[in-house]
């Protein structure tokens, strides 16, 4: 891919990128004051002509979102959503923490875009640097009167405000991110009415993931066209995907989309190939809430629309590597408790759902199970998915389904031999996101 197409981490490893002084000798702020001499439907038309879309894991178009914000006379808000906790996804912290005045920028243009006075950086509580680095950035550009009154010299203002969650995965679903800003317990709430209309504070809201505001700078200074010229028909643009797993070299790749997934595993600019050179078993494409995919789908493009076709999603673009010596059921009972520790009990289905799966995948995985388990396991699955209060339950299903479906016989091992298929040790796939970003960070 050209040096030209790195929209998010091309200045990443520029010492200093982090400072206001640096970034702005790198061209920081330059697409501010462009979008500042436009009108602000101008900057969303940009951003629906270069095909920009949510990079949370929803894949929405965002010019489309923004142009949803309802037309009252309330006040309207902006949420950078940074609450990263999906299991497998480590590319916001990394560029929140490496490159703070990207996203400020970004959350500056959105916000003249979308005519908001106030903004929120939402993030993770877990991620106490990244905090602070945006912290500093938004003090930064308070003092050189890039954020408040009358921002280089124009007729508009704004306020930026970094608030810090207190480790909820349940705050990164919109609502209950709102919930826990307005300071009452990360719940999610009834939709609708959407944020767009009834949002923070009652008032019209635009909800982006931190990843998605950091692309808009490059969009408005290189032009929408220009961006949408990389990736696919549909899935436009480049995108931050974070290996973990078996892999010989995780961490952050920016890569056009489309890109296929053999490449981005086994090529040495990405990847490098599979640990320990064992086979591929299972690739979880976008983080633990997403589908597996099998080793006869590695040749798929890393788009929204074929990853679909492909049974899975891109979902937040956390690619989690399993190799063949991993036991499939001690993985997905791994990664189910953490979806019973994280629900956040509102609704039954997932409240008690997520506790009985992990209870049956405990069972199962200590040789304690029986046959009917396995068919146990998707029926339970059967009465979350879809019915749950907010995504967090089909979530808690998505790998339990898929599973069965392509590994019952490793279910099955599990009942008549009491213990793993691999060889009776219990080896289940490192999903440790943040050990990965620390080894290699961006590339």
């Amino acid at each position: 891919m050209p040096e030209t197409a790195k929209f998010l981490t091309k200045y990443i490893d520029v010492p200093g990128i982090d400072t206001l002084e640096v970034y702005r000798q790198n061209g920081g702020y330059e697409a501010l004051a462009k979008a500042l001499k436009s009108e602000p439907d101008q900057i969303v038309e940009e951003i629906k002509k270069s095909g920009l879309r949510g990079r949370g894991g929803a894949g929405f178009p965002t010019g489309m979102k923004w142009s949803f914000l309802a037309k009252n006379d309330k006040p309207r808000y902006l949420c950078c959503n940074s609450d990263e906790s999906e299991p497998g996804t480590f590319k916001d912290r990394m560029l929140m923490e490496r490159n703070p005045h990207l996203l400020v920028e970004g959350v500056l243009i959105t916000s003249y875009a979308c005519r908001v006075k106030t903004a929120f950086i939402y993030i993770r509580g877990e991620l106490p640097y990244a905090a602070d680095q945006v912290q500093r950035a938004v003090d930064e550009a308070y003092e050189a009167g890039l954020i408040g009154s009358n921002i280089l010299g124009s007729d508009y203002s704004i306020d930026v405000i970094v608030h810090r969650g207190a480790g909820a995965y349940i705050c990164g679903e919109e609502s209950a991110l709102m919930e826990s800003l307005e300071g009452r317990r990360g719940y999610p709430r009834l939709k609708p009415p959407f944020p767009a209309v009834v949002g923070l504070y009652g008032g019209p809201t635009v909800i982006n993931n931190c990843e998605t505001l950091c692309t808009v700078p490059a969009i408005i200074e290189q032009g929408g066209e220009y961006y949408a010229s990389f990736g696919t028909e549909k899935s436009k643009g480049t995108r931050i995907f974070g290996l973990s797993g078996h892999v010989k070299k995780p961490g952050n790749y920016e890569v056009a989309l489309g890109i296929p997934l053999r490449t981005l595993l086994y090529d040495e600019q990405y990847g490098g190939g599979i640990l320990n050179d064992r086979q591929v078993k299972a690739v979880i494409p976008g983080g633990s809430s997403t589908f597996f995919l099998g080793p006869d789908k590695l040749d798929i493009p890393m788009d929204y629309e074929s990853v679909a076709a492909a049974g899975s999603m891109l979902g937040s673009g956390g690619v989690i590597v399993i190799n063949d010596e991993t036991c499939i059921v001690g993985t997905i009972a791994r990664a189910v408790e953490f979806y019973r520790d994280e629900s956040c009990g509102k609704c039954t289905p997932c409240r008690e759902g997520t506790y009985w799966l992990t209870e049956l995948l405990e069972r199962l995985e200590h040789g304690h199970g029986k046959m009917k388990d396995i068919d146990l396991l998707t029926s339970i699955c059967g009465n979350i998915s879809g019915k749950s209060f907010c995504p967090l339950g089909d979530a808690a299903t998505s790998l339990i389904t898929s599973g069965v479906r392509m590994f019952r016989e490793e279910f099955e091992y599990h009942v008549t031999h009491g213990h793993c298929m691999v060889g009776g040790h219990h080896k289940h796939t490192i999903i440790n996101a943040e050990a990965a970003t620390l080894s290699a960070g961006a590339n």
